[in-house]
């Protein structure tokens, strides 16, 4: 057995031999897979075989895709038949609401060529005659894909690696890991039957690995406690039942009739598919119980859970009212066992963090749909740098270290029963919640904040009258919140609004190499102390890693903030550059996460100004905020009362406006003397909605929006913030690249009663041409207002192109970047 490879794979289930297969593809010699026990014992073995390419997350859907792609070439490249019935996969609707949700997913198919079709009623019982069409507003039909075996397409995928070099090893667990500072050196330990169980013998073996990867299922707990990191990936109970065979679909069968494809019934929580000349009924139902919080027991092999039909009676039920010839077919065989979820259902993918040359690829919830795609963008990602597609909606980092497993498992059971509950996209799922909640939470709430959730953090969304009911206001189209978030906007862009912006991640940067380094890890010129600047650090690829706002305090003394949303993320990657940066130089650079240290609020409107000025603690108050005195994009150490604040002169909002940040523990002092200086001025109270839609009247671009991994700062059409003079990482990757494609601003003449979301589909005289990152109204034009990216000859002023939406094309314009005010007028107005 090889004791030095390339990469080793720990896992054997169909994700981890789809990773060793495809970095043998991707050209990777000495490549091994460790197993402990046999391939396909995980989860592997009990998964229902499912292969639904319906998913609201662009890299997901881009992910199934491929799998279901791939899955097809296997038989002609090993000669193993992978068990691919390609029947189709129906997903019924009993409420327009639900046909609302297919018709914003099928827009996002669009994007991803993934094909599907619409059917009636009608058309389902004409076609698949044993369906109960009653109650039924129509269907979403993907002709493409249909059920798989596990089992035989994992082996298929074994021998398909092994075919080109892969060395798989079974019944050898992993027992520790070490990182040497060049490579992994992994302790394995030999397991041997003993009693129908799996234990481990006397015989170790170190493995010294390169590259790294855990695909460990149901294992990520174990696996995360030997990294020394958390993870959120835990298990929960899945139940499916098998029928015998239902004599009405044997007769239809032999009678001529095609197979049913896997037929869904989301409002009614279940899938069915055919499975012998009987049923395969699997529900997600509710109090679906987490298993395993802090580790598999040694004993448990390819177990199963008792069944529990009670739990999962409603849908049984109805499944027989959609399928009535099931009522009389007994039950042929149960399963119960774990299935791995993540707390927003989407796997963990990536580089784990705080850790060199390991890769997690965990908390597969649907693992054989994705197993192919995985195995082939991660491949990209370790051999190539960057997958084509950008894969930070499912790095492992979106998640912080203030994550714990009783939160983990609460987010994962609600996962679970979400599964099929309509994914608005203004949906803020309640499980554990609220957890993590700036000083203010309380005030807010009380003035009618209706809270998001964003990487823990509590943050307004909107603020809305007593009694209001934000989850029955939810909607595919503009929901009850809407016109709230339309007076908030408003407000900002004709008086003054106040924002809690304390979820922004902040970060110090200080040494005596801070500034030799910033000016090499990011890609615009640094600003002059006391200024800021927008900049951007680049991939590898030299596409769009992070965005960061700097503030100067000093020659060698940054303030970075960037989006909330991404704070571990950021994180991990500023440590690493740095640690890069100082074993090159010698030079000392400190990294320090502050995030929790500082509440921010922000200010911004045409009477920002007058509210401050009667806060503002200074010998000339008059124009101590004024722009000779604090000019736009500068920041100063001001007092509001009795807090000291650095202030920022700069407004997401693109009006004239503050940054307000304080030290947290003083953020209700200050809450309440802003609330109080601005009744004079009617301020409004705002929440993150308005905010999104007033920073594209602006063309601000957006991290995990416009920009992202698979676009360059150049593509995102930010000349302004490139300093093509200097070196810095990934330039002259992100110059090779050139324009392959280019952001830009839209003005829609969209439905009366909806916006874009941000994930719709763009067409030229019937031609696909691109798509939007971000959507929603413009209070300043009136109409939907949409950002995203179109082939580059396209992008020019004036062009007319129309989106999809709602299973319909509306006329869209790309406008002049900043449409609103695009010489910065209002931001720089003085007073």
């Amino acid at each position: 057995m090889k004791t030095n490879v390339k990469a080793l794979v720990v896992g054997g289930g169909a994700v981890g031999t789809s990773i060793a297969y495809h970095l043998a593809k991707a050209g990777w010699q000495d490549v091994m897979l460790l197993e402990r026990d046999e391939l396909t014992s995980g989860s592997t073995w009990h998964a229902a075989g499912l292969l639904p390419l319906f998913n609201m997350s662009y890299a997901t859907t881009h992910i199934h895709k491929y799998s279901v792609d791939f899955y097809k070439t296997l038989e002609e490249e090993t000669g193993l038949n992978a068990g691919f019935s390609v029947v189709g996969n129906l997903r019924m609707a009993q409420t327009q609401a639900r046909m609302d949700e297919y018709m914003v997913y099928a827009t996002t198919a669009e994007t991803c060529d993934v094909p599907y079709e619409w059917m009636t009623p009608a058309q389902i019982k004409e076609r698949w005659p044993l369906v109960n069409v009653e109650g039924l507003k129509g269907a979403i039909f993907h002709p493409t894909d249909g059920y798989i075996n596990p089992a035989d397409v994992t082996m298929a995928m074994a021998k398909g690696a092994r075919q080109r070099g892969v060395m798989i090893e079974r019944k050898w667990q992993v027992d520790g890991y070490h990182w040497t500072g060049e490579a992994w050196e992994v302790t394995c330990t030999k397991m041997v039957e003993k009693g129908g169980n799996l234990v481990p013998s006397e015989e170790q073996i170190v493995i010294t690995a390169e590259h790294l990867v855990t695909a460990t299922g149901n294992h990520a707990q174990r696996t995360a406690r030997l990294l020394g990191i958390k993870t959120p990936a835990i298990p929960v109970e899945h139940q499916f039942i098998v029928t015998e065979p239902d004599p009405a679909l044997v007769e239809y069968r032999k009678q001529g009739g095609e197979e049913h494809p896997v037929l869904r019934d989301a409002d009614a929580k279940w899938y069915v598919r055919e499975e012998r000349g009987g049923w395969i009924l699997g529900p997600y139902e509710l109090n679906a119980p987490s298993r395993f919080r802090f580790g598999v027991p040694d004993s448990f092999r390819a177990d199963l859970f008792p069944l529990d039909l009670e739990r999962i009676e409603e849908e049984y039920m109805s499944m027989i009212h959609r399928l009535p010839s099931s009522e009389t077919v007994g039950l042929k065989d149960d399963f119960n066992g774990p299935i791995c979820y993540t707390p927003d259902g989407n796997p963990l993918v990536g580089p784990a963090p705080g850790l060199r040359n390991m890769w997690l690829a965990e908390g597969f919830s649907f693992g054989i749909t994705a197993a192919g795609g995985t195995g082939y963008y991660l491949a990209q990602m370790m051999v190539e740098g960057e997958a084509e597609i950008d894969m930070a909606s499912l790095d492992p980092k979106r998640y912080g270290d203030w994550q714990t497993n009783d939160w983990a498992a609460a987010k994962n059971e609600e996962s679970y029963e979400h599964v099929f509950i309509l994914h608005h996209p203004d949906e803020e799922r309640e499980a554990a919640r609220p957890l993590r909640t700036s000083p203010a939470y309380d005030r807010q709430k009380a003035a009618g904040a209706q809270f998001g959730s964003v990487n823990g953090w509590e943050r307004p969304n909107y603020y809305a009258p007593e009694g209001f009911d934000d989850h029955a206001s939810r909607s595919f189209r503009r929901g009850g919140w809407w016109q709230y978030a339309v007076e908030e906007a408003k407000a900002v862009r004709e008086g003054v609004g106040l924002i809690d912006a304390t979820a922004f991640t902040k970060h110090t940067v200080t040494g005596n190499g801070a500034t030799e380094f910033l000016d090499r890890f990011t890609c615009n010129k640094l600003p002059k102390v006391g200024r800021i600047n927008l900049t951007y650090a680049l991939t590898t690829a030299g596409t769009t890693r992070t965005e960061y706002t700097i503030v100067r305090n000093g020659e060698d003394n940054y303030y970075l903030v960037s989006a909330g949303a991404w704070a571990a993320y950021d994180r991990d990657y500023l440590l690493k550059a740095a640690e890069d940066f100082m074993a090159e130089t010698g030079k000392l650079v400190i990294v320090q996460d502050v995030t929790t240290q500082w509440g921010v609020f922000a200010i911004a409107g045409p009477k920002s100004r007058d509210v401050l000025k009667k806060l503002i603690r200074d010998a000339e108050p008059e124009t101590a905020l004024s722009n000779k005195r604090f000019p736009w994009l500068s920041a100063r150490q001001i007092e509001l009362g009795m807090v000291p604040v650095n202030a920022i002169r700069v407004a997401y909002t693109g009006e004239l406006g503050w940054e307000l940040h304080h030290p947290i523990e003083m953020q209700n002092h200050l809450w309440d003397a802003l609330v109080a200086a601005g009744a004079e001025f009617d301020m409004k109270l705002v929440g993150a909605r308005a905010q999104n839609w007033l920073r594209q009247e602006k063309s601000y671009r957006a991290f995990g929006n416009e920009l992202g991994r698979d676009a360059t700062p150049a593509e995102a059409d930010l000349p302004r913030f490139i300093d093509s003079s200097k070196e810095f990482f990934g330039k002259a990757a992100m110059e090779a690249k050139g324009i392959r494609s280019k952001c830009v601003t839209l003005l829609i003449d969209g439905p009366e009663d909806a916006d874009p979301w941000g994930r719709e589909a763009l067409y030229l005289d019937g031609t696909k041409v691109g798509r939007l990152t971000s959507g929603g109204y413009s209070v300043a034009f009136g109409k939907s207002i949409g950002m995203g990216y179109v082939k580059p000859e396209q992008a020019v002023v004036g062009q007319k192109l129309k989106v999809k939406m709602f299973d319909q094309l509306w006329d869209a314009e790309i406008v002049e970047d900043s449409p609103y005010d695009p010489k910065n007028a209002t931001i720089r107005m003085d007073g």
